[in-house]
C-alpha cells in the first residue's frame, strides 16, 4: 500500500494552522526574479511543486505571466519560481480552510486571478479492502473536495470580471478504471463530471473551463507514476505544460495531446489488462 504525492508529508505546514475568524491574510509570500507588474495576466497554479506544474509555470511565464505558485514543498516551490516574478504561496489545500485562505492571499497579492491550473492531488495504491479510512479521505479531499472549494473561491471573481478560465486535471483512470487505485479512480471521474457541468454553467459569463488528460503513458501529473509504457515515447512535463498553455491561449475545453505512445493505441481494454498486471 503506498500513498503518494507532491509533497515530503501530509502534516499541514505551520503556516496553515486555523485562523481566528478576522486575521490578517497570511504575508509569508516571496517574489523572485523582477518587479512584477499588476497589471499583466494572474495565473494561479496548484500542485506548483510537481514536474508539471513546474513546467506549467515555466511555459507561462515565458509568456510573461504574472505567476502564483502554490503547493505544500516550500522548497520545491522557489525552485519553480527562480528566475521569474513569481509569488510563492505556500498551502495544504487538504487543511479544513486551506482553499479559501489561498485564494485570499492569491487575490491579497494581485487583485485579480484570469487562469486557475488547479493540479494539486495525491494518489494512494493497494486494496481498497485494507485501505484506511483516513486515507479514502485524504485522497477524496485533496484530489476532489478541495478543487472544488478552490475553484468556488475564485469563480466569482472571473465571472465578475467577464473572463478567465479554469484548467482542471484529469486521467483515464477515471474511465479505464485501474486494480488497487479505487478511491484515486472515482475522485477523477468525479473531477470531470464536475468539469462538464460547470462549463454548461458558464456559457456567457466568458469563463471557460478545460480539462486535461494525459495519456496513460504519460508520467502522471500529481502522483508521478508512469503507465506500462514507461520509457517508450512517453509525454515529458513540458508536453504537457505546453498543451495547458495552447488550451488558454486558444479558449480550448478539452485539448488533445500530442500523438500517444504506440501501446495506447492498441486499445483502452489493453491498457486496463496491462496496467493491471502490474499492480
Amino acid at each position: 500500500m503506498t500513498l503518494t504525492g507532491s509533497g515530503p508529508a501530509y502534516d499541514p505546514p505551520a503556516d496553515a494552522r486555523p485562523r481566528r475568524a478576522g486575521a490578517p491574510v497570511p504575508a509569508r509570500t516571496r517574489v523572485y526574479g523582477p518587479e512584477r507588474g499588476l497589471d499583466r495576466r494572474v495565473a494561479l497554479v496548484t500542485g506548483a511543486s510537481s514536474d508539471i506544474g513546474a513546467a506549467t509555470a515555466r511555459r507561462f511565464a515565458l509568456d510573461g505571466w504574472q505567476l502564483l505558485l502554490s503547493g505544500r514543498d516550500r522548497y520545491r516551490l522557489e525552485r519553480a519560481a527562480a528566475g521569474t516574478s513569481a509569488v510563492v504561496l505556500p498551502a495544504d489545500l487538504a487543511a479544513p480552510d486551506g482553499p479559501r485562505l489561498l485564494a485570499r492571499s492569491a487575490l491579497h497579492t494581485t487583485g485579480r486571478i484570469d487562469v486557475l491550473v488547479a493540479g494539486a492531488a495525491i494518489g494512494w495504491t493497494g486494496p481498497f479492502a485494507a485501505m484506511p479510512h483516513t486515507d479514502i479521505d485524504r485522497v477524496l479531499t485533496l484530489d476532489l473536495n478541495a478543487t472544488l472549494h478552490l475553484v468556488r473561491e475564485v469563480l466569482p471573481t472571473m465571472i465578475a470580471a467577464g473572463r478567465g478560465r479554469v484548467v482542471l486535471l484529469g486521467a483515464l483512470a477515471d474511465r479505464s478504471g485501474v486494480r488497487q487505485e479505487a478511491v484515486y479512480c472515482a475522485a477523477r471521474a468525479g473531477l470531470t463530471a464536475f468539469a462538464g457541468a460547470l462549463r454548461r454553467e458558464l456559457r456567457g459569463t466568458g469563463v471557460g473551463v478545460t480539462l486535461i488528460v494525459p495519456h496513460p503513458a504519460d508520467p502522471d501529473p500529481r502522483t508521478r507514476r508512469t503507465g506500462p509504457a514507461s520509457g517508450t515515447g512517453r509525454l515529458t512535463p513540458g508536453d504537457v505544460a505546453a498543451t495547458i498553455f495552447d488550451a488558454v491561449r486558444r479558449h480550448r475545453d478539452e485539448p488533445h495531446l500530442p500523438p500517444p505512445p504506440r501501446p495506447r493505441a492498441l486499445g483502452p481494454a489493453l491498457y486496463r489488462r496491462l496496467r493491471n498486471r502490474r499492480t
